[in-house]
């Protein structure tokens, strides 16, 4: 509950609307799209201007206030789970796109804004906003740029760390800064980058400049069916290694295919071990050339089936199965645990057997949806929440798969970011050196580390207490540093 001073100076600057503080008003803010994490935060406020949002900051600091920065929560980490001692600051109503600038192939646009009504908008100019994460109907830009998120298309034209420009922000200090430029360069550190997947441990974003890009004339799909989930997971790596990067390039096993079929009907082949979906872009004459080597190599790597798509419609058709993958496998099991982690391509048939073996090991059904061009793991365990013991099962799991991408050479997130859900993993990612730097980033902006407390970086004692950090003579390198 709030102090009443800090209700007083909030409801000063925000329409009574704008400020809940009662646990109705609050339960639909508990979590985010990782609903293992819940927890009602003290308030949440929803401020309409950037000056609001500088003043709830300054309020917040000198109260020593945490406060959580919420998009559409569809995060799939954690990292918008609320502090119970804190505010939740929804950037809902920072909806505004700006301006679209077809000459130097930008939007400005609020935080606010859905990742698909950018394109929408640019539209008209014949752009649009590459980076399509399979929420893209419904997540903000806000929310990619603190995920650094990907999608079906990051292989050829990147995450959002290289499809944005500027970003506007304000600090928990309520000082307003930006990150960037209109310049595709500048002097200095790359802070652009490094705001880019901080997880609104850095910053309260206010605004963000995209780069836009010119639609192709063309784009083919092939769908190529496999018998063996390693034959599909090898061919992953002969389409790259014979020097083709395409526009997008996914694989779905068995289980999530089905799933798919019955809920999209895109058309896939229900028999196959599994499936990759391979498109080109460019010219027309570019694409039948990449198209007909892409048919060569599938076949050449035990495809059973590769099919083109005819027409626009039906490449529409089979990316809408990719897309609807995860509301496909939800159909399933009352639960499911998205997992998200990634490896070298070269590593892909040895994690999908160790996925199968520990799937029947924990008794836990898994199907595998991820962005295999780039090795980006989306493991989706099917578990019951009301079954004793099932969530503890699906966790352990969970910590075995990232390990694993550890081990291989990967690492433990790819777009969905640290948040709650990966601090462990990141104890065994990052050494106490690594971390410490970690740690003094977040102290150079956030020195009470008051925004997004307890996400995105484990504390040194969190990773000792775990047996994963050597300590020397039993004593922490940073005794100062928060305990949780």
């Amino acid at each position: 509950m709030l102090a009443t001073d800090v209700h007083a100076q909030l409801a000063a600057i925000l329409t009574p609307s704008s400020l809940l503080v009662t646990a109705e008003e609050t339960r639909p803010y508990e979590c985010d799209g990782l609903t293992l994490f819940r927890a009602q935060p003290a308030a949440v406020v929803l401020p309409e201007t950037e000056a609001q949002v500088a003043a709830i900051l300054k309020i917040c600091h000198a109260a020593r206030i945490p406060v959580v920065a919420r998009g559409a929560g569809t995060s799939l980490s954690g990292g918008a789970t609320p502090d119970p001692a804190g505010i939740v600051l929804s950037l809902a109503k920072f909806k505004r796109i700006v301006a679209v600038d077809a000459l130097s192939r930008t939007a400005v646009v609020q935080p606010g804004v859905r990742n698909l009504a950018i394109s929408e908008a640019a539209a008209q100019h014949g752009l649009y906003y590459a980076p399509d994460p399979s929420s893209q109907i419904a997540c903000t830009i806000g929310g990619n740029v603190a995920e650094n998120a990907g999608g079906v298309h990051c292989l050829k034209y990147g995450l959002t760390v290289h499809n944005v420009r500027r970003v506007r922000g304000v600090l928990v200090t309520g000082e307003i800064v930006e990150f960037g430029g209109d310049a595709l360069d500048s002097a200095g550190y790359d802070l652009l980058a490094l705001v880019n997947g901080s997880e609104g441990l850095l910053a309260v974003i206010t605004e963000v400049t995209v780069k836009l890009t010119p639609k192709p004339q063309l784009a083919q799909v092939a769908l190529a069916a496999f018998d063996d989930v390693e034959k599909s997971g090898a061919a992953v790596g002969a389409i790259i290694g014979a020097g083709i990067i395409p526009a997008g390039l996914e694989m779905m096993d068995q289980p999530a295919t089905r799933a798919v079929e019955e809920f999209v009907h895109a058309g896939y082949p229900l028999d196959a071990a599994a499936v990759l979906l391979v498109e080109s872009d460019g010219t027309p004459e570019e694409v039948a050339a990449e198209m007909a080597e892409i048919r060569r190599v599938l076949a050449d790597a035990g495809a059973t089936e590769i099919r083109v798509a005819k027409d626009e419609a039906q490449r529409l058709l089979f990316w809408s199965g990719r897309k609807n993958a995860f509301p496909a496998v939800g159909r399933l099991s009352p639960d499911y645990y998205c997992m998200d982690g990634t490896i070298p391509r070269k590593a892909l048939p040895r994690v999908l057997r160790a996925i199968a073996k520990w799937s029947e090991e924990f008794g836990l059904p898994c199907a595998n949806v991820f962005h295999a061009g780039d090795g980006n793991l989306h493991p989706l365990i099917l578990f019951d929440a009301n079954k004793p013991g099932e969530s503890e099962r699906t966790i352990a799991f969970g910590d075995r798969i990232l390990a694993l991408c550890i081990e291989v050479g990967g690492t433990v997130t790819g777009e969905h970011g640290v948040g709650m859900e990966k601090l462990d993993s990141m104890c065994v990612q990052f050494a106490p050196a690594e971390l410490t730097r970690f740690h003094g980033i977040k102290e150079a902006f956030d020195a009470y580390r008051l925004l997004n407390p307890g996400k995105g970086v484990p504390t040194l004692h969190r990773c000792a207490e775990m047996g994963r950090m050597h300590v020397h003579h039993n004593a922490l390198p940073h005794p100062d540093l928060p305990r949780f």
